[in-house]
């Protein structure tokens, strides 16, 4: 009798799940009660992507994530993992898991700060943090499942961009909800 291999623990709707609550969430502030066009009335730096290209590519970088999410929580003993001891692999894989779930969280209250408090400043916070979760995940991930590791990269370079603009407008825009003025000595944008 041969034995079977265990059902996934993570599956297609649990992916679903996440991609709406997190976006529900987030459209919740932007969609109905924020300001759509915030970010057009700042002084952007010239490398800034233009504003209708975060949605289709967000749509991208969530898909692409969940399908990383999916297979490293789907790891068997057997699978990738296997070339780590069972403890590393068993840390690595729930910091993936922390990690990727931190990341899903700071996606979704992206919009919070950034179109309905128009905080230009938690929303660089926001951004850069979740660069530092992508790479955590990577680190994480890339022993356990190379092509898992190398979906969330594609997230962690999208966000290697948006970081530098988001710092950038931060330093050089006014942020009402925290009543700052651009950094001092910041030279104005061309």
């Amino acid at each position: 009798m041969s034995a079977s291999a265990p059902a996934p623990r993570f599956r297609w709707w649990h992916g679903a799940a996440i991609l709406l609550a997190a976006n529900a969430v987030s459209f919740w502030p932007a969609g109905v009660l924020g300001d759509a066009a915030f970010y057009t009335s700042f002084r952007l730096p010239p490398y800034a992507p233009p504003d209708w290209l975060f949605a289709p590519l967000w749509l991208v970088l969530n898909i692409t994530s969940l399908v990383a999410l999916a297979r490293v929580a789907n790891l068997h003993p057997e699978d990738g993992a296997g070339r780590l001891q069972g403890d590393t692999a068993g840390r690595r894989r729930g910091l993936v898991l922390v990690s990727e779930a931190v990341g899903w969280l700071l996606f979704a209250v992206f919009t919070t700060f950034f179109f309905w408090l128009h905080s230009p400043v938690l929303a660089a916070a926001d951004t850069v943090a979740g660069l530092l979760v992508a790479v955590v995940s990577v680190a994480a991930a890339a022993s356990l499942d190379r092509p898992a590791a190398g979906l969330i990269g594609l997230r962690l370079l999208w966000l290697l961009l948006a970081s530098a603009v988001a710092v950038s407008v931060a330093l050089h825009n006014p942020d009402p909800f925290l009543s700052a003025a651009p950094a001092p000595g910041v030279e104005a944008l061309q």
